[in-house]
């Protein structure tokens, strides 16, 4: 039984971004948007996940993320990615052209 757990990686007044790990380990993201009625959950999280796993990962999200906030809601929507991890881009690593830089 996974074991999932968040970092924050950044928070606006209407918005949250977390890391998802389980026991050390990246298995995804979580960005929580919040609305005045609505919570909006964009969760990316790796394609070795089962669908019950998600399923738990996204209770998890709202019983330890969402409901920890506080604020009220009518509604909880979950957009679901599953993929690879492709890397993280930042402006630090383009050229002046926006050409990716090698590393020396």
């Amino acid at each position: 039984m996974p074991n999932y757990y968040f970092e924050r990686d950044c928070r606006t007044p209407y918005s949250e971004s977390y890391t998802v790990l389980d026991d050390e380990h990246s298995v995804g993201r979580v960005d929580l948007h919040f609305t005045p009625t609505i919570v909006h959950c964009t969760l990316c999280v790796l394609e070795s996940l089962t669908q019950e796993e998600v399923q738990e990962l996204i209770e998890t999200v709202d019983d330890d993320l969402v409901d920890a906030v506080g604020v009220y809601r009518e509604e909880f929507i979950v957009h679901v990615y599953q993929g690879r991890d492709a890397g993280v881009y930042s402006d630090n690593g383009f050229g002046q052209n926006g050409d990716a830089t090698e590393e020396a």
